[in-house]
């Protein structure tokens, strides 16, 4: 689907005309689809461990914690059932973008199956609630930064982070490739250590411990202190946790085999971030009572700390702003391809698919698309010190629930081009979604589940609300921009 770099600064190609596929080929070519002119910088090892570092933040590291106070053990079940879900969409996700890669990623898909409508929708959705995310990532991050130099204001951390991962977003994709790789290596490797400590600690290994058995998981109120209702309010804390996989296949665009990149780092990052997600939740409800952790603080450095690890809450600090970071950096890189696909597709200006102008992989960098996300991501971290209680809020809130309306999208957008690709282009299945399509129906109605449970809680119901608002907003203008090109062909006779 890639063509070289088009000259020093000059807008992207357009798309060549629809031919003929061959038999156990990509399908054809769509004209809603142009030809990309991004580099190939990205290696198979980047998009690997951008697959497990790519989802292992903040939300695991210190959210968790408000999982356990609902659910109690049982946040090992919530946390199963909110990886199966995020896990399912990964798979469809990854069957697509296997046989039609595309920086758009689920936005290219969504606008083949269902029409112009929902990839602009989805696209710009899904760019919102990046640069929006990333002001919180900023923001938690300067806070730690703070701490360690109370001298240098918040503030000024957020414009350094903000200006070193521009500047790496801007310089070849390579750049963010090995920020991402080696910013996940150090997240990975934490959570084995961890895994194996607390391992070590629950058969009394460690020095002045003692085999804990199944005393924590069956104590204060047995596995399931709260009931089953305990384990659905526990899937409603964790399930954004598992954001941030789709990442991966956008990257996957600016691979040199993007079919099979995808394909390797679909499958083996979804059974790895379950793992490392489940086994850190299971060695935690064993070490430690769940009674013990407390919302708002780290259950790993509840755990650390109990076996005796010194500094365990300066290690996780560490651990949390490297994850932080690693989190900017990606919805960066994200937000910037996904703005550059929707201009390929004209749902974005046009002066957005300008590149640089260096040939090979030190070229073909979306400049423009980098800055335009990254200058609305400075209004963001603006918003959220100035108003963080008030318009910013409104801004989190509207973003709350969108994850799960992208990945309801992807799932009806699998089922459609399912069938395209299995009548056009069977070969281009390299990765296919298991049982379809009753998985993909079965996902589709847990989404809608899940939607309908936080309705039902308090704290939850704003995000969907402002989030369902948000969504209306973005599809009214995508229906009337439809709308006007369709009458302006009728005017003119096309």
């Amino acid at each position: 689907m890639h063509e070289a770099p088009p000259p020093a600064d000059s807008p992207a190609t357009a798309a060549p005309p629809e031919s003929p596929v061959p038999s156990g080929s990509r399908v054809p070519s769509d004209p809603l689809v142009p030809a990309e002119p991004l580099a190939h910088g990205l290696k198979q090892r980047h998009l690997t461990m951008l697959g497990l570092g790519g989802v292992i933040g903040a939300g695991l590291f210190v959210g968790s914690g408000a999982g356990i106070a609902v659910a109690g053990p049982a946040i090992v079940v919530s946390y199963l059932i909110a990886g199966a879900l995020a896990m399912l969409v990964m798979r469809m996700l990854g069957e697509m973008s296997a046989a039609m890669p595309a920086s758009g990623s689920f936005s290219v898909h969504a606008e083949r199956a269902l029409g112009r409508w929902a990839g602009f929708s989805v696209g710009w959705l899904y760019w919102f609630l990046l640069v929006v995310v990333l002001a919180v990532e900023a923001t938690a991050a300067a806070q730690i930064a703070h701490g360690w130099a109370p001298a240098v204001e918040p503030w000024a951390w957020v414009l350094l982070f903000m200006v070193v991962f521009t500047a790496a977003n801007l310089t070849a994709v390579k750049n963010f490739g090995e920020f991402e790789f080696w910013f996940a290596s150090l997240k990975v490797g934490a959570i084995v250590v961890f895994l194996g400590l607390g391992l070590l600690a629950a058969l009394g290994w460690l020095p002045d411990t003692d085999p804990v058995g199944m005393t924590n998981l069956t104590g204060q109120g047995g596995f399931l202190p709260n009931g089953w209702g305990g384990v659905v309010s526990g899937v409603l804390t964790v399930v954004f946790a598992f954001g941030g996989l789709e990442v991966v296949t956008i990257a996957a665009a600016e691979t040199d085999d993007p079919a099979r990149a995808v394909g390797r780092a679909v499958r083996s990052a979804v059974v790895r971030i379950l793992f490392f997600y489940v086994g850190s939740m299971l060695v935690i409800v064993t070490v430690l009572p769940w009674t013990a952790q407390q919302a708002g603080l780290s259950p790993y450095v509840k755990v650390l700390d109990s076996i005796g690890v010194p500094s365990a809450g300066q290690i996780m600090n560490i651990v949390v702003f490297v994850a932080l970071l690693s989190a900017l950096n990606a919805n960066l890189y994200g937000s910037s391809r996904m703005v550059f696909s929707l201009a390929e597709r004209g749902e974005a200006p046009r002066g957005l698919l300008k590149v640089s102008r260096r040939a090979g992989t030190e070229g073909g960098v979306p400049r423009r698309a980098v800055l335009a996300s990254v200058a609305f991501g400075f209004v963001s971290v603006l918003l959220n010190l100035l108003w963080p209680d008030t318009v910013f809020l409104y801004m989190l809130n509207s973003v709350g629930a969108v994850l799960l309306f992208v990945w309801a999208l992807i799932a009806a957008s699998q089922l459609r081009l399912r069938a395209r690709l299995e009548r056009e282009a069977p070969g281009a299945l390299a990765l296919r979604m298991w049982c379809f399509p009753y998985l993909t129906w079965l996902t589709l109605a847990g989404l809608l589940g899940v939607l309908l449970l936080m309705l039902t809680d308090a704290d939850a119901r704003p995000q969907v609300l402002w989030s369902a608002g948000a969504t209306a907003s973005v599809l009214l203008v995508a229906v009337g921009r439809q709308w006007r090109e369709r009458r302006g062909s009728a005017s003119t006779g096309r």
